[in-house]
């Protein structure tokens, strides 16, 4: 049940060993060629890391955090952790001090692996235990990475995990507070990929993927150097910040097969001016999730590239995606049907099953579901019922495809009626000068109005009485928003999905 040894290891032994595991691209930042490292070399490396490690004193049930940037010492010390019966855990590697003075008094872990981008702010934060990847002058009681790893053997034998034992904490993503650790035990990521990667996308070892978000998110992490290695395929990482341009020369530089993409992106990308340009050919799908995919900005990124998108919603409490469209029967405006070995039910505020159609809360069921939130008893009491979860998403379900209408917590009461912000959110994105919008709430003489923050195309000038025009000959008249703020961008947190909170300090 090791995951390094089901997901490194067993490429090797089952005559893989020469095979490309991971690409790793650092010339935006360093200069550096391109890498390629075999799965014979990973998982070498992986063996001399998990020595470093244990030589450090960690062990079974002990937790590795990981600040790094995405690169081959990001997977393989991931690996590394968990062949010795570790739990990872990792985190963004541009956060302020105060944020990683919280991940290191709640993580509480026994390493953490830095480099030269995370190491002032981890030290400014107070980490202690510090493994150092890179030429860094090192301080008192930090340990070198590269000099310790090259002096460990190659050869190391796994930890015996068995299925519940404690792997992986999945952090939420901390839009609506404090970032909380879901719990998970190692059968979630084998379930999540028999049953989503194969069983969905139908991963095989020809496939090359390339991830948008940073490999610190799990979507991003599991698509990208797990579920690929679980079929003998190939994963790309790479230390810069992810933006179409560079996300462009990627793609055509390394030819990837799957692109796992967030909609912000998928809407820089389409409307950036050199698109028409790009030959993204070489995609046979991009993966959707983080976040809702208006159905506007899914006709344009179709128009632009003609690359068929793959829709899905997953959260930390459920490992990964639970609802899923499907390659070659996508269903625009929906999230598609239950991903294999899960179930759903949409409620009502009593907890009282909802018929189709009508919105609800969603309930999961599946077998990747979190123990708990770590340190968090009560919402851990409200949230996870042995296998269910109970997501505070608002569903629907029609004949057996699942359509999101936000987050419970999200609605605005207007008028004596609740209005999800995605339905304003939608409307106005359809409209061919906004490349992203955002709507909360205001009160206006007692009163709870809809206000949107937009984002416009470069050199746009449409104004602000067009767009609420727009938006009143297509909603009712309760939900037009009565006020709108422009902004060049709007705050997203570092998995990419809206922050909400944020949006109150715009001007």
């Amino acid at each position: 049940m090791n995951l390094a040894t089901r997901f490194v290891d067993r490429n090797v032994d089952e005559g893989r060993g020469d095979r490309v595991a991971l690409i790793h691209d650092y010339r935006e930042t360093t200069g550096e060629t391109t890498g390629e490292t075999t799965y014979a070399e990973l998982a070498a490396l992986v063996n001399r890391i998990g020595h470093v490690l244990r030589d450090l004193g960690v062990r079974k049930g002990d937790r590795v955090l990981l600040a790094l940037s995405d690169g081959i010492e990001f997977v393989a010390s991931w690996y590394a952790a968990q062949k010795i019966g570790a739990v990872t855990a990792e985190v963004y590697t541009f956060l302020k001090p105060k944020d990683y003075a919280y991940y290191l008094g709640y993580v509480a872990p026994a390493v953490v692996l830095v480099d030269e981008v995370t190491a002032g702010a981890v030290r400014e934060a107070g980490g202690r235990n510090l493994l150092v990847v890179g030429e860094i002058e090192l301080r008192d009681g930090e340990r070198p990475f590269g000099t310790l790893v090259a002096e460990a053997p190659d050869r190391l034998d796994a930890e015996p995990m068995r299925e519940d034992d404690e792997a992986i904490w999945k952090f939420t993503t901390g839009s609506t507070g404090s970032p909380k650790a879901c719990v998970h035990p190692v059968r979630s990521p084998l379930a999540s990929f028999e049953n989503y990667a194969r069983g969905v996308l139908g991963m095989s070892g020809s496939d090359r993927v390339l991830s948008v978000p940073k490999l610190f998110f799990g979507y991003a992490r599991d698509l990208a150097a797990l579920f690929p290695f679980g079929v003998g395929g190939t994963g790309i990482a790479f230390a810069a910040r992810s933006t179409p341009d560079v996300l462009f020369e990627l793609i055509a530089r390394h030819r990837p097969t799957v692109l796992v993409n967030v909609p912000t992106m998928m809407g820089a990308m389409a409307a950036h001016p050199s698109a028409p340009d790009q030959d993204l050919s070489c995609l046979r799908l991009c993966t959707s999730a983080g976040e809702a995919l208006p159905p506007e900005l899914h006709r344009r990124w179709d128009a632009a590239f003609g690359v068929e998108v793959v829709d899905g919603i997953g959260s930390s409490e459920a490992y990964h995606i639970y609802l899923s469209n499907s390659p070659g029967s996508p269903a625009h405006g929906t999230l598609g049907r239950l991903v294999p070995g899960y179930s759903a039910r949409v409620l009502d505020e009593d907890g009282n099953r909802l018929p189709d159609g009508e919105i609800g809360v969603l309930e999961v069921t599946g077998p990747t579901i979190a123990r708990e939130y770590r340190g968090d008893p009560v919402k851990s009491a409200a949230t996870f019922h042995g296998d269910t979860v109970r997501t505070g998403d608002l569903f629907s379900r029609d004949d057996g495809l699942f359509r999101h209408h936000g987050r419970a917590d999200a609605l605005l009461k207007i008028g004596g009626i609740f209005v999800a912000p995605g339905e304003i959110e939608n409307v106005l994105t359809a409209h061919p000068e906004v490349v992203d919008c955002a709507v909360v709430g205001y009160s206006d003489g007692g009163l709870t109005r809809a206000r949107a923050f937009v984002v416009l195309r470069d050199d746009s000038t449409t104004d602000a009485a067009e767009l609420i025009a727009f938006a009143k000959v297509r909603l009712a008249g309760h939900k037009y928003p009565r006020e709108i703020r422009f902004a060049e961008a709007l705050p997203r947190t570092a998995n990419g999905k809206l922050d909400r909170r944020a949006l109150e300090d715009l001007p």
